[in-house]
């Protein structure tokens, strides 16, 4: 009980409620998280530390994303017959498929039978770039299938959209080319719903982030999350839930801004 009470008198678990939020919030807003129960490590270095993997996972997932289901979506939206049946079975298998299942079954085949990637851990880009590569290839991968999927089903809706609309028809009748028409006309137009889905699809991306560097072992929040959970270190878990919830706000106040950079007519006042 002594042991008990000191180690309350430590942590200041003794104070009131009110007392102890008050603490929290003011040490909170000076980037003061508090330490970890299980390593004594402050929590905002174990972040810094995490951080840093999770955001090059991140990146590397929207740019494979934003790169494969954008090209889909606009072929599929041009083109009738195979290309568009083609792009709908792709993204409709996409959206099937949980992150933990593709993630074994890219380890399966990608590592375990073809030995072409690493099944786990992580290399700085700094120290060796094509080996960082290799290693980020498979948790990039099952990330960006399902957020490719997502991509190419809303580019592919918002074009078909966009492009029945009567200017598209005017510039058509103008003389304009079919691909001077999308690219000109029709795919500005079409960015704006999909610069939103990207914004939503961001906090879905930090959910998967969890259990993919768990899968692949990446040194990122996600994996300090798990490790937190199952330590009952509940300081670590708080201050990486709010860190994560930070990044979602500020993602959702990029995405508003970026609107106004797509499309002139939206204005802020």
């Amino acid at each position: 009980r002594d042991v008990v009470a000191a180690l309350r008198r430590a942590m200041g678990l003794d104070a009131p409620l009110v007392v102890q939020f008050w603490l929290w919030l003011t040490r909170t807003l000076r980037g003061d998280l508090g330490k970890s129960f299980i390593s004594g490590y402050s929590v905002s270095e174990l972040l810094w530390t995490t951080f840093l993997p999770t955001l090059e996972l991140a990146l590397a997932t929207l740019v494979m994303a934003v790169a494969i289901g954008g090209a889909l979506g606009l072929i599929s939206a041009t083109r009738k017959g195979a290309w568009r049946q083609a792009a709908t079975a792709y993204s409709s298998l996409a959206l099937t498929l949980p992150n933990f299942w593709t993630g074994v079954l890219a380890v399966l085949i990608f590592a375990v039978t073809l030995r072409w990637f690493p099944p786990s851990g992580r290399v700085s880009l700094l120290a060796d770039p094509l080996g960082a590569l290799t290693f980020l290839a498979l948790p990039t991968l099952t990330l960006g299938f399902r957020l490719s999927g997502v991509i190419c089903r809303f580019t592919q809706g918002a074009l078909l959209e966009v492009l029945r609309e009567d200017y598209i028809r005017t510039a058509r009748a103008k003389g304009l080319s079919d691909r001077t028409t999308v690219r000109r006309h029709a795919l500005p137009n079409a960015l704006v719903p999909l610069v939103t889905v990207l914004g939503i699809e961001f906090g879905r991306l930090l959910g998967g982030v969890v259990i993919v560097e768990s899968i692949f072992s990446w040194p990122g929040i996600g994996r300090l999350i798990v490790q937190a959970i199952g330590n009952r270190d509940y300081a670590v878990i708080q201050g990486a839930l709010l860190f994560l919830t930070l990044c979602v706000i500020v993602v959702s106040l990029l995405v508003d801004v970026t609107y106004g950079l797509i499309d002139p007519r939206i204005r802020y006042s």
